[in-house]
This record gives structure tokens, sequence and C-alpha cells, in this order.
């Protein structure tokens, strides 16, 4: 017996996205007029039947958010989908989530794939990619949309922003340093160019200019093995640094196990902040200090802001920031 044409088929033979199908069928006014007329053709030739009874069922299950995660591989975000979860769920939400590990064309499939199987709104930590309105599906589909830590669609009256306070975790981190007696301090990790490398940074170069420092940057991945190999490229070029801050936690730890190969004594010679106070920051040896940025906290307001956008249809603020602040343990 032939298989019945989907929703996956009529995309393919008309050309577009299942979410704009999706939209045809639910006689959306987002979708242009020709637009609609060519998917509705497409549906007619190839014999596509709509199951509306399906798709009732599915609609009665409503109070799903997508929960759209650059890379849950860091526990920063790992934990923070936790936390959001558990929010969301004291107040009779499921979040569906996506991880999509930092690929953008990942990204848009898992986008499309929500809105098909219709989340009510979208909570998004995006992965970066070439196209400068990644967000769009989302947009088209008219649902509800947070961007949280990272900032990819500058459209903030469609996508509000909402993140810590990055600036001022990097400011508290370098004047840590500087107190402690560091002359010379760098900023290593993370990404040249964006903007979440440059929030973090922001803080770090303004203490360093106050107090007559000149600045040290090493950018690289957001990652452990590059604070590995990190911590060699700055003692070869910068054997006077002392105090280092980290883009991440992930980032310090590295430095922290390499800076200890390399005989350094961490906490006293070379003393290291990360940022994001993660669970293994208790763990090392010696304990990580971090810019703690209280996810759990952060996940409530994200979680709180959603649902009153849903339920009341006020938007959120843009732009807000977070409150943060410093766990000093051993490495500094």
């Amino acid at each position: 017996m032939e298989r019945r044409p989907t929703i996956k088929d009529v995309a393919r033979e008309a050309g577009v996205s299942k979410s704009t199908v999706s939209l045809v069928l639910q006689k959306s006014p987002l979708v242009k007029e020709d637009t609609r007329i060519h998917v509705r053709e497409t549906m007619a030739r190839i014999g596509y039947v709509y199951n509306r009874s399906a798709a009732n069922l599915r609609s009665s299950s409503t109070g799903l958010i997508g929960l759209v995660i650059n890379d849950l591989r860091n526990p920063f975000f790992t934990e923070f989908a936790a936390s959001l979860q558990q929010a969301l769920s004291e107040q009779g939400y499921a979040v569906v989530l996506a991880n999509v590990s930092e690929d953008a064309e990942l990204q848009a499939k898992m986008i499309d794939a929500l809105i098909e199987h219709g989340v009510s709104a979208f909570i998004v930590s995006p992965a970066y990619g070439v196209n400068d309105r990644p967000l769009e599906a989302i947009a088209r589909a008219g649902l509800p949309a947070i961007q949280v830590f990272r900032k990819v669609d500058e459209r903030e009256g469609l996508f509000p922003f909402l993140a810590p306070d990055y600036q001022a975790g990097g400011r508290l981190a370098t004047l840590h340093l500087c107190d402690r007696g560091c002359r010379r301090v760098a900023f290593v990790g993370g990404l040249a160019g964006r903007a979440v490398t440059q929030e973090r940074m922001s803080g770090y170069l303004e203490v360093v200019a106050q107090r007559g420092q000149e600045p040290v940057v090493v950018t690289g991945a957001a990652s452990h093995d590059f604070g590995v190999s990190g911590v060699k490229q700055l003692m070869n070029e910068h054997p006077d640094v002392d105090g280092v801050l980290c883009f991440n936690d992930l980032v310090a730890l590295g430095l922290l196990s390499g800076g200890q190969s390399l005989g350094r004594k961490i906490g006293e010679d070379l003393r290291i902040v990360g940022f994001d106070n993660i669970e293994g920051c208790e763990q090392s040896q010696p304990q990580l200090t971090s810019v703690s940025c209280g996810i759990p906290q952060f996940a409530q307001e994200v979680s709180r802001r959603i649902l009153v956008w849903l339920n009341e249809g006020s938007a959120p603020e843009t732009g807000s920031r977070m409150s943060v602040e410093l766990v000093v343990r051993k490495s500094s």
C-alpha cells in the first residue's frame, strides 16, 4: 500500500519549510498569498490530506516551550536547561529541548521542527552563523521568543534579549586580581569579534586601563583544550603575566591544569579567575574562583518573562542584564 503524503513531502515538493506548510494549514495571515496558493496547489498535486482531528489532538497539549541551546556539552548551558525546565514545569509548562552543537544550519532545522510540533513560545541561546536573521522562522510563525546569553538577531522588539551582566562580572574579577597584587592581568579565551566575548572582556579592559596596565588578550575557542594550549602561548609571549581572567570556566580549568604542568603555582605566582561558576570549579585543585551568573535565579526570571508574554500578551523589556557575583576560591 502506498504511503500517504506528509507535511515533509509537501514542503520538499513546494520548496518551502515545514513551518511554512504548517502556517498555510493554520490559515495564518503571515504567509504571502502567492506562497499560500503554491503550497495549496502542491498539496492537491501530490494528494496530501490534512488530518484535522490529529492536529486538534496535538493542539490540546499546548503549553510546550521550545528551548534551543547552542551547546549542551558546556555544563553552564546544561544547568540553565535543567533550571529552566524546573521553573516552567512548576507553572504547568513542558520544555522541548533542542541542542544544536554550535551548528547554525542544524539550529534552523530544529526551529522548524519545533514550530511544526506546536510549541507556544521559544527561548533561544543561539548558535552563531552567517545568517543575520537566524530566527526568521519564529518571526513568521508569530511566536513569542526570548534570546538569552547571546544576541544573534538585532530585532530586539521581536526577540527581547536577557543576559547576565557580563561587563560587571569582568570588572569584579579584574579588580579582585589587581587587589590581590597582580601587576599584569591577561584575558584569555572567547572567539574574537563575538559580542559575548567583547562584553565579557569590556569590564577587564576598563579596569586595566584605570590601573595603568597594558592589556594582554589571547582569544580562541571557549574550551578546556584551548585553556591548556593558551597558557603556553601566554607564558611564552608574556612571562610577566601573574593574573588571568578567562572567558569561561572551561578555559580557566584548562589554563589551571596547563599552568601547573609548566611549574606555575596557581593562586600564588599565577592567579586565575573563571566565568560562569560551573560545578567543576569546586572540584578542581586548587578550587577555581569564578564569576557566578546565578543560573537558577536567571532561569526563574526567563520563565517569568516568557509566561507573562504568553498569558498577558506583553513582551518583556529588552536589553536587561541580571546581577552577577564573584565567588572567591583558592585559584586567586
